[in-house]
């Protein structure tokens, strides 16, 4: 599954790049994350507890940055093992460009999972796969504006 978008974010485009690679934003950003830890260089490890349909599970997982182009373009390449309930993998291609009103954030996500999450059918999958995407950058958003959500 495949999805896009993007945002226009109300901050400078290098602080909108630094602040995407650092662990304390991941954590804040990723719905159900209990712990991230590590650094772009190393890569991130997380622990995120999600319910998908009737399936609730802890997922450990990582997260290695690739195609670093500073200031412009990244992408997350992230692995979550979440015992019997399956896995999740996926990609996020983010480019970052200058705009008038600060910074637009485009993203490109890929995502597959496996095991008994999988069973649930690809309607409830692709929504929630969308949802996450959709949080995620909302809250991003979010953070870098200083915005709260509800």
């Amino acid at each position: 599954m495949e999805m896009q978008d993007s945002q226009i974010i109300a901050a400078p485009r290098d602080a909108v790049f630094e602040a995407i690679l650092t662990p304390e934003m991941l954590k804040a950003c990723i719905s159900g994350a209990q712990d991230v830890t590590g650094s772009p260089d190393e890569g991130f490890e997380a622990v995120v507890v999600q319910k998908v349909g009737p399936v609730k599970a802890k997922f450990r997982g990582a997260v290695t940055v690739v195609d670093v182009v500073p200031g412009r373009s990244l992408r997350l390449i992230g692995e979550g093992k979440g015992g019997a309930a399956g896995f999740a993998k996926g990609t996020a291609t983010i480019t970052l460009a200058d705009h008038p009103d600060g910074c637009e954030l485009v993203y490109v996500v890929e995502a597959k999972i496996g095991g008994k999450i999988a069973q649930l059918g690809s309607r409830i999958i692709d929504g929630f796969a969308k949802k996450m995407a959709n949080q995620f950058f909302e809250s991003f958003k979010g953070e870098m504006e200083g915005v709260e959500l509800s």
